[in-house]
């Protein structure tokens, strides 16, 4: 009988990717992808060419310092109507391998549940297959569980292949720091330097008491988990239920008056309502997320006295949570997220 593998398929440099099929001129060259395409502006990096990251360019890098890393970058803006196309293009086109399970992730990165005697060949299938419908590369991770086949991935990028299982797991893994795996990021790193954790061996062979002491009765046993790659083992195809919708915007020029705040948090809100009628599903709890000039960030949650669609109660509660800050300090993001009511049966 086949044995169950999970594929990993991450598309390369997506973003770039997609617009070098519209400017084959631009092959080869450093290209950022982000905000409007003008490094001068406040925004970030959404992706950049592998040229790029050659010189520093990573994403969520501000354009500004990406211009000055890769002076002769170009600089596009994000077109997500671009993106979307390509990624449903490319959803489709996993889900058409026979008997898969696919699981998305995100528009450019899926775990693909495939029953074979020969993995590697699938994943290859897979890359020519993905290619073919969309002129796109992709690298693919194999592995035993969800969390080898992910992190599987970054050792074939670009347009490679690696297995990653049980058996070759601490060979691969063991001498990495923890932030290396997939889950882990740099809060939880320091958190298990704290109690003497600092590679994926120390962390795979760690007591679980010690672990439920510093990171609770659940997360503790699932950090454990990852160091030894376990979890999860087949992907999960059930179709994804957002819990909330959001809208946050970078301004150009500080918000320096609290009638600015206000307004742009109603502009803010008026869309994130427009995103849950689409849902069907009111705002039960608001969240506000704001960033005070140079780079301060704050986020506040307040559930509401009932869910609603009402434009101006939700501005209202978001413009309450800025106001409790007590902080004059001009503003330099807002972002507003509107947590709905659960669909009937629960997610």
């Amino acid at each position: 009988m086949p044995q169950r593998w999970v594929l990993h398929v991450d598309m390369d440099q997506f973003l770039v990717a997609v617009e070098l099929l519209r400017r084959p001129e631009l092959v080869g060259k450093p290209v950022v992808v982000g905000g409007r395409g003008d490094p001068t502006e406040r925004a970030v990096v959404s992706t950049a060419s592998y040229e790029a990251r050659a010189h520093g360019v990573r994403s969520g890098l501000a354009l500004k310092i990406a211009h000055r890393r890769s002076p002769d970058a170009v600089f596009l803006p994000v077109d997500f109507p671009v993106y979307e196309e390509a990624s449903a293009r490319v959803m489709e086109t996993l889900r058409a391998v026979p008997g898969a399970v696919v699981e998305v992730l995100g528009w450019d990165e899926a775990f693909v549940g495939v029953e074979t005697d020969d993995p590697l060949a699938s994943a290859r299938e897979i890359q020519a297959a993905v290619l073919e419908a969309t002129g796109l590369h992709c690298s693919v991770g194999i592995g035993d569980t969800l969390v080898r086949a992910k992190i599987a991935t970054d050792f074939g990028k670009p347009q490679g292949t690696f297995r990653l299982t049980r058996d070759n797991w601490m060979e691969v893994m063991g001498a990495r720091p923890t932030t290396a795996l997939w889950g882990v990021g740099s809060k939880i790193g320091k958190r298990l330097e704290v109690i003497g954790l600092r590679t994926v061996e120390d962390l795979a062979g760690a007591d679980e008491e010690a672990l439920v002491a510093a990171f609770g009765p659940t997360n503790g046993p699932h950090i454990g988990r990852l160091g030894r790659g376990g979890g999860r083992a087949w992907p999960d195809d059930t179709p994804w239920v957002a819990r909330a919708h959001g809208r946050e915007t970078t301004y150009q020029a500080d918000l320096t008056a609290p009638a600015d705040v206000l307004a742009a948090i109603v502009e803010l809100a008026a869309r994130v309502v427009d995103d849950v009628r689409k849902e069907g599903r009111a705002v039960q709890r608001v969240h506000l997320k704001i960033r005070f000039a140079p780079f301060f960030t704050f986020t506040r949650i307040r559930k509401l006295p009932e869910p609603t669609y009402d434009v101006d109660a939700i501005a209202q509660t978001a413009y309450a949570l800025y106001l409790a800050l007590d902080d004059a300090r001009p503003v330099r993001l807002l972002g507003v997220r509107g947590e709905m009511v659960p669909p009937e049966g629960g997610y």
